[in-house]
């Protein structure tokens, strides 16, 4: 019986003989792959804590930075003093410039940043926007403006100026729109002014041309039924109270603030845009970082069509990528599902886009 086991099991031996050197191959090329996992899992492990340690160290480089430049600004904006009037237009720009610089700062710093820190840095900027806006209203003067009809292709030869009413304000004398556009010029033009636009006009087109804008911070307010178009590259472009009307402006070098805005289009390109209490709207944007929406409904977007002579210029003058635009990409401060798209905006579909600015 032993003798009969033995040659059964030398059988089965001899019958497999040729399969076991292959399993025996095979298991330290397991063993081999299942330790390259490990490895290839480990430097994994190793890079995303390596990377989070960068994340934390820019993000802290971040802060301390924007935090020391934005005091400085507050600083330099709470200054007081007696300054020539020269001089003191010129430190406003120096903090102008300081503001852009700082906004740049920000945007390249946004693909590390978190979402809380981002918007902390991104509300700091719009205060610091808002007081450089009040303190120009405070210090210098504002500039009068007188306003002309002209026909189109007439060469300025037919020129009508309504009377100021009291107090500086334009007459309320409609103006033909269906072949005439409205100009603002200075009446005094030894005014200083470091920002310029227009305020509580109704049912007129208004025009402002790249050398009365020349990279400075345009204000437009109090807008209702109005056509405007800014040719040039500002240096920032703020949009409040204005309803039912069309802005048409070139490149902004920093930011757009739009503010309680109803029934309006846009068409613009900026390094940022924030949209508040807005409704009912739409926006054809170029924009180099993203929107922001917030306490708004019904805005709607589109890629910027708008186009004029020059255009292409401004781009450089204002240091925008034209090859670069977000337009898609919106952030609601409103809406934190992040497993479903926020109601208050939408895209346009591209049969409903205007093409044709006319």
């Amino acid at each position: 019986m032993d003798q009969l086991v033995a040659i059964e099991v030398g059988e089965t031996c001899q019958g497999n003989g040729d399969a076991e050197p292959d399993r025996m191959a095979r298991i330290p090329e397991r063993l081999q792959k299942r330790d390259q996992e490990r490895q290839e899992e480990l430097e994994r492990r190793k890079e995303a804590k390596e990377s989070k340690q960068v994340t934390e160290e820019k993000s802290d480089f971040f802060t301390s930075t924007f935090s020391k430049e934005k005091a400085d600004i507050e600083e330099l904006l709470a200054g007081g003093g007696e300054v020539e009037p020269g001089s003191l237009a010129g430190r406003l720009e120096d903090i102008s410039a300081r503001i852009q610089q700082l906004q740049k700062f920000l945007n390249d710093s946004m693909v590390f940043l978190p979402q809380y820190e981002l918007r902390q840095a991104q509300s700091a900027l719009q205060k610091l926007q808002s007081s450089l806006a009040e303190k120009r209203g405070e210090l210098l003067p504002k500039k009068k403006f007188a306003f002309r009809s002209r026909n189109v292709g007439a060469n300025n030869t037919n020129k009508e100026t309504p009377e100021p009413r009291k107090g500086g304000e334009q007459a309320s004398r409609p103006i033909d729109l269906t072949d005439a556009s409205v100009t603002a010029s200075p009446v005094n033009s030894g005014d200083v002014s470091a920002q310029c636009g227009f305020s509580n006009v109704v049912s007129q087109v208004l025009i402002k041309r790249a050398d009365e804008i020349n990279q400075r911070d345009v204000l437009l307010t109090h807008l209702s039924s109005c056509t405007v178009k800014l040719f040039g590259a500002p240096s920032t472009l703020h949009i409040k109270h204005v309803r039912d009307s069309t802005i048409l402006c070139g490149p902004v070098s920093s930011s757009v603030f739009i503010d309680h805005c109803s029934g309006c289009t846009f068409a613009f390109p900026c390094q940022q845009l924030r949209t508040h209490n807005t409704t009912d709207s739409r926006a054809y944007l170029h924009v180099t970082s993203r929107a922001i929406v917030e306490d708004c409904s019904g805005v709607r977007f589109a890629p910027f069509t708008w186009s004029y002579p020059g255009m292409e210029e401004d781009f450089q003058v204002s240091g925008l990528d034209r090859e670069r635009n977000n337009w898609t990409q919106v952030d609601d401060f409103n809406w934190l599902a992040s497993d479903a798209p926020s109601p208050n905006w939408s895209v346009i579909p591209e049969e409903e886009r205007k093409t044709t600015w006319v």
